[in-house]
């Protein structure tokens, strides 16, 4: 790894230090100017949440949201790659995918969530379903995207060579369209993640991260409120760097070189 490429690494966790600071002022700021029952400080919620992390109940309802999202998660990466992949070698696929992504994915994810709970009632499937919708756009529009931008040079001497579609997909098509999927990847993560803690709150059932933070506003606790938005600021973070930002390094090492 060049010098080069470990100032921008040290740069980029600068910035992302600072922004934490200057939300975590901010919200003191909020906290100094409001009452306690309505703003309560960072030091008081950091000890709530600490709290909670040793309690059982946080553990069943972080383990319940974590489940729900890697379900859906994943079943929109498979299907929005698969879908995507096919739509980049035939046109009318593609062109079909696309005016139905763009009719879809212009509703909000949550309101699929009353459907969804009277065809398949209440439970995990409901939420999952929800989840893997509103993932599956970015991901699938993002290699469809990136399969328009393979070189024809490329694709003809593929055929030439007598490759076959699957062999075209493997060898031409995925390697090009790689670094938009990851790009696609960390999108469609962000969209299931807003999508699991909002139907969660909604829906209301069994234990999860929506649904604690959807008690602790009806029960006018501020602390609990705090205390959640936090946790699920610092999880999405902790995911989205450490987990999706490091695969992306790994898959495309020789961009960082």
């Amino acid at each position: 790894m060049s010098t080069q490429t470990r100032l921008t690494g040290y740069r980029k966790k600068l910035a992302m230090i600072v922004a934490v600071l200057f939300i975590l002022l901010l919200w003191q700021a909020a906290a100094w100017s409001l009452p306690d029952f309505l703003m309560p400080d960072v030091p008081t919620v950091i000890v709530r949440l600490w709290a909670d992390i040793q309690s059982a109940p946080f553990r069943e309802a972080l383990s319940g949201s974590l489940t729900r999202l890697g379900t859906g998660y994943v079943a929109a990466l498979l299907f929005g790659v698969g879908f995507g992949l096919a739509g980049g070698i035939l046109f009318f696929f593609r062109e079909v995918l696309k005016s139905a992504i763009i009719i879809l994915q212009s509703i909000p994810s949550i309101a699929w969530v009353p459907l969804f709970l009277i065809v398949m009632g209440f439970g995990n499937l409901p939420i999952i379903v929800v989840i893997a919708l509103s993932a599956f756009f970015p991901a699938a529009l993002s290699v469809m995207n990136a399969t328009e931008s393979v070189l024809n040079v490329h694709v003809a001497a593929a055929k030439v060579m007598g490759a076959s579609r699957w062999a075209m997909l493997k060898r031409v098509y995925l390697p090009a369209v790689m670094p938009e999927l990851i790009t696609g990847a960390q999108l469609a993560f962000g969209n299931a993640w807003r999508a699991l803690i909002s139907a969660e709150m909604l829906i209301g059932f069994g234990q999860g991260l929506g649904r604690t933070l959807a008690y602790a506003g009806e029960t006018a606790d501020m602390v609990g409120v705090m205390s959640n938005i936090l946790t699920i600021a610092i999880l999405a973070t902790l995911i989205d760097q450490a987990i999706l930002e490091n695969l992306k390094r790994r898959l495309l090492r020789y961009q960082y070189v």
